[in-house]
């Protein structure tokens, strides 16, 4: 299970499905500088190894393990390798954080060559990143299972993050917003159009003083491609609504599915 540290009950839900399946669970911690493409958001980044620990002492057995190196164990010298994820990086998260997804491939594909796992759980906040894992796994690894877990949210449905710690109070307070527009869009979709939904999305998240969305997409689970239209969706595939913002200067992302058809 990797983790970047700041660890919530999100990540913890993930170790206690891990444990449900595996003998033995390792969790990494380590925050992976290749995949920021801003070096203030890598600087800001929580680090809170001895706390994370604690956490995890709570629901790991004595067999698991904790694996915890420093930049130079990963990066002995610089990584130059590139990959090439296609459409599934060209869209979202991939415009607007050029960069991150090969860091994230650069640094699971070494995690998986040192725990060499037979299963790796990802949570599916991180729903672009978890499809790049998948098709990753699916050409380099393909003894490796990927496992998709629910997210996990706080009392007013925000989805749990490392970076929430960072939101001012006033923004906290009002970040319920994300999931409560999601959450009315997805029930809209049906009848509604597409760019009733974004008006819609848009207008209710950037009427919150220091709330500004970066993007929201409706795509198709696999291929990410985003719907033009929601004429466009096809019966038998499943859609997610993905919304990127910033409350402040924090940037937080998160997706529900959509159910067009």
């Amino acid at each position: 299970m990797p983790t970047m540290g700041a660890l919530h009950e999100g990540h913890l839900s993930l170790v206690t499905e891990a444990k449900k399946n595996s003998t033995v669970v390792a969790v990494s911690i380590f925050v992976n500088p290749t995949q920021f493409n801003d070096p203030e958001d890598l600087k800001k980044y929580p680090r809170t190894l001895e706390d994370d620990i604690k956490m995890l002492e709570k629901v790991m057995g004595a067999d698991d393990f904790i694996f915890a190196p420093s930049v130079s164990e990963m990066y002995p010298e610089p990584d130059t390798r590139k990959f090439n994820f296609g459409t599934l990086e060209n869209v979202m998260e991939g415009v607007h954080r050029p960069g991150h997804f090969n860091g994230v491939a650069q640094v699971v594909s070494i995690l998986f060559e040192i725990i060499k796992p037979s299963v790796a759980f990802f949570g599916q906040k991180d729903f672009q990143q978890l499809a790049i894992i998948k098709e990753l796994t699916k050409r380099l690894y393909p003894d490796i299972r990927i496992v998709s877990c629910p997210i996990v949210r706080e009392h007013d449905g925000l989805a749990m993050s490392s970076r929430n710690r960072r939101l001012m109070p006033e923004h906290r307070k009002e970040a319920g917003i994300i999931f409560k527009t999601l959450n009315e869009a997805s029930k809209n979709a049906v009848r509604s159009t597409l760019k009733e939904l974004k008006d819609h999305v848009s207008s209710q998240i950037e009427k919150i003083p220091g709330f500004k969305i970066e993007y929201f997409e409706i795509v198709e689970e696999e291929t990410l491609t985003p719907l033009v239209s929601l004429d466009d969706a096809s019966a038998g595939k499943h859609y997610y609504g993905c919304i990127a913002l910033f409350a402040g200067v924090v940037r937080l992302i998160d997706n529900m599915e959509f159910r067009l058809r």
